[in-house]
């Protein structure tokens, strides 16, 4: 009974479910990235690199041949209860050139100091025509500190990735500005205020962040739509 709750708000802190409405203080971020993810999750296919994959929670979404996941072995978390294949160095990926049909990234780029150097193997790995599935913050506080180097704008992540010859395919943002206010009040609370134990945070969240994760979500409906302060940025990019 305890590993099937257990599992189950795994699943939540990645997924929309009720569960994690419930129980998840980070919803709202997590809600749109695998709604940005999954949107264009048909773009992935054949053999797929998961850059950055950590315990590969969006696995589930991409229909493929092969999945392999490739990792630091140095970050700002241990790898406990992650699904890493491969380690890489990070500087150069251990694969050959074109040695995969697709390439899925989240949540990854902003611990990546040498971003350019990186995004050159990732391009020398995927083979022409092959599609990339980035997903990349915008608004979030510091964190796997202390390997936390940057936050993008859509335009800046759009021109670094041009840079390296990719061409952009579609984009989009997740959350408005009013849910990402919510969402980052709802943070504060539950890293700043709730007590360090990570049970008595659990009970505390339907309490106190359920609440304002719900008033996140209405006012965002209800009030007038601005993107211009958003979480996340999601695109999907070509290599020619």
């Amino acid at each position: 009974m305890f590993d099937h709750i257990k599992k189950l708000y795994n699943k939540s802190l990645f997924q929309p479910t009720f569960f994690g409405l419930l129980f998840n203080p980070f919803f709202i971020i997590r809600r749109g990235l695998y709604k940005g993810v999954s949107s264009f999750s048909n773009y992935m296919n054949g053999r797929l690199l998961d850059f950055g994959c950590g315990s590969k929670p969006y696995k589930t979404l991409f229909h493929v041949d092969e999945y392999i996941g490739t990792d630091i072995e140095v970050s700002g978390h241990a790898h406990v209860n992650e699904d890493i294949d491969v380690y890489y160095d990070g500087k150069t990926l251990p694969f050959a050139d074109e040695s995969f049909d697709s390439i899925f990234t989240s949540e990854v780029f902003e611990h990546v100091f040498n971003l350019p150097q990186i995004i050159g193997e990732l391009h020398r790995v995927l083979k022409p025509g092959g599609y990339m599935l980035v997903t990349a913050p915008f608004v979030w506080d510091e964190h796997e500190i202390p390997y936390d180097f940057a936050r993008y704008t859509s335009f800046g992540i759009k021109h670094i990735l041009e840079e390296s010859d990719f061409v952009i395919v579609e984009e989009k943002k997740t959350t408005n500005y009013v849910a990402t206010i919510c969402q980052m009040w709802g943070a504060y609370v539950y890293q700043h205020i709730f007590p360090k134990n990570k049970m008595i945070r659990i009970a505390l969240t339907p309490l106190f962040i359920t609440p304002i994760t719900i008033l996140g979500l209405i006012l965002s409906v209800v009030l007038p739509a601005n993107m211009n302060f958003f979480h996340n940025n999601v695109l999907v990019v070509q290599k020619p």
